[in-house]
Order: structure tokens, then sequence, then C-alpha cells
């Protein structure tokens, strides 16, 4: 059996969090979620793709003190598991440290052997001991992201309930297509999150209401608000439910912790979305989603990095 069927028969959710903008929440999400459901009993395996690390020093690691990262498994012979290292202060969050050389990763990647398959190649032998493995991506359709996409059976796509938010998901439905048809039959995108929710803005709910009609049931009813703390998080090397446990942000990850295990939700209690306010216009509309969506030619391998999460 190859790594690819090994992960496609595995129990374990296998999730790529991926938007190619930047600053969008992808790692906030990646970190905290990931924290929710651990505290909910799931044993969860983060592998920080990001050269920035964000990941890894949100959860207390410092990526100059690790002597084995993700740079040492998908450039040399490391096992994945050989660099694992436990979050602090949360029990059952485990995580593979990012490190800086990644940057490099992309270019020494171009000529190797196998180049797009390292990262499932290394993920499958560990895969059944986690429940979840969240898999966050630079802000990029680089190599290291598609190595992401091979490896995952879910693409998590995280959207900022702000106009500028929308005009990519178009581009980022069609690369995950392109990954899907020819790299990864098994990849879907199964979950929309929107994050950054400002109910003091009328924009905000427009967006809220322009995803939901695209999107359908993959958009989570669970909207992660804008909060200062979960900004602050971190900087003290903790998730948001450590921080600041009775935070809303904390409560909004728990929530939806619990609607990506498919528990029932007390939606009374969830963080409330206003009604889209009348004659306030926003220019990607879900037809131009579909536009972008229509062309599929090939797949690229670089892209634009992003701005900073």
């Amino acid at each position: 059996m190859n790594s690819s069927e090994q992960i496609a028969q595995s129990n374990t959710r296998v999730i790529a969090i991926a938007n190619q903008k930047g600053g969008v929440g992808k790692t906030t999400t990646t970190v905290n979620l990931g924290a929710a459901l651990a505290e909910l009993g799931q044993r969860v395996l983060l592998i920080d793709l990001d050269p920035q690390a964000n990941a890894s020093t949100g959860l207390g690691i410092n990526p100059r003190a690790i002597e084995k990262n993700m740079y040492d498994v998908l450039l040399g012979d490391t096992p994945l598991e050989d660099t694992l290292e436990p979050a602090a202060d949360v029990e059952g969050l485990f995580v593979a440290p990012s490190s800086l050389d990644l940057a490099g990763a992309e270019i020494e990647l171009v000529p190797g052997f196998n180049r797009e398959r390292r990262l499932i190649d290394a993920l499958a032998p560990i895969v059944d001991d986690y429940d979840f493995v969240f898999i966050d991506c630079p802000p990029s359709l680089g190599l290291l992201t598609i190595n992401a996409l091979v490896a995952a059976t879910e693409v998590l796509v995280p959207i900022q309930c702000e106009y500028y938010a929308l005009e990519g998901v178009g581009q980022l439905v069609r690369n995950v297509e392109l990954v899907r048809k020819s790299l990864n039959q098994s990849l879907e995108i199964s979950t929309i999150v929107l994050v950054m929710y400002d109910a003091r803005t009328k924009l905000a709910g427009q967006v809220v209401d322009e995803v939901r009609n695209h999107f359908g049931d993959k958009v989570c009813k669970i909207v992660i608000p804008r909060v200062v703390r979960l900004s602050e998080a971190p900087s003290y090397g903790q998730p948001i439910t450590v921080f600041d446990p009775e935070n809303r942000g904390a409560q909004a990850y728990r929530d939806l912790a619990n609607e990506v295990l498919g528990n029932e939700l007390n939606l009374d209690e969830a963080p409330a979305v206003a009604a889209p306010a009348p004659g306030v216009g926003i220019a990607p509309s879900a037809s131009s989603i579909d536009a972008e969506h229509e062309s599929v030619e090939q797949l690229p391998l670089t892209d634009e990095q992003g701005e900073e999460e």
C-alpha cells in the first residue's frame, strides 16, 4: 500500500489550512482549532509548513532551539516523528515545527525527485497515531503548499470578513481542483471558516451572506469574531483557549471544534452574525468567483508571497 492509499483509508482527518492571501487567519485558525480539539480529547498533530514559523512560536516553541524541523523532513532523511514537540499547556497537541530554512526549500525542491510527495511519504507511517492532522500552509501556491495539498484529504479555507478576502477565493478553488485532478484525487474543500467578523461593520455581514450563498453547507455555522486577545495570545506562546479561556474568541473556537467534530451546537450561545445591511454592495460576487473557477489549464508551482500572518 502506497502513502496515498494509506492516508486515504485512514480514519485520521488530514486537513490543509490554506488561503493564497496572507493575513487572513490561517495560522490563528490552525493553532486555536487544534488546541480546542485537543481540549475535547482529540490527538492532534500540527505540521507547520510556513517558513515564518508562526504556528510553532504561537504554541511556545522556539524554532531556533529545535534540532530537527520540517526542513530536515522535506529535504533530508529525518522521520517526521523525530521532529515532534508537545505543545506547551495543551495535552494531546503536538507540533512538527517550521524553520526559516523552509524559505529556501521551495527552490531546493524544484530539481528533486518525487518533489510533490515528500510530505505525504513522511506522514503516512504515523498518520494513524492521531485523530486530526492540520497542515499550516504558507500564503502561496509553491511547492510547500502543493506538498500539503497532496498529503491532505481535506482543505479548510479561512475567509476574512472583509472586501479583499473574496478576491482570491476563486483562484484558490481553481488551484485545489487542479491539484485534485493531477496529484490527489481524494482532495476536496470540505470546510470554509469565516474569521475576523466585526459586527460593527455592514460589510462584514454582506461578506458572510455572499460566502454562504456561494459555498452553502461547506461554510461553518460558527463565525470567529475579531477579538484583540486572539492577536495577543501568540506573543505569549499560547492558544487563546489557554491564554484567555473565558474570552469570546476562545469560546468561538471551542464551538468551531464541536462543529468540525459533528457535535450538536447551541447556536443561542454562539457568536451572533448580523444580517447583511441593505444597500451595501461588494464587488466580488458569487458570479465572479464562478468566473475565476471556469478556466482550468495548468498547475502553477509558484506564486507571490502574501503579506505576513
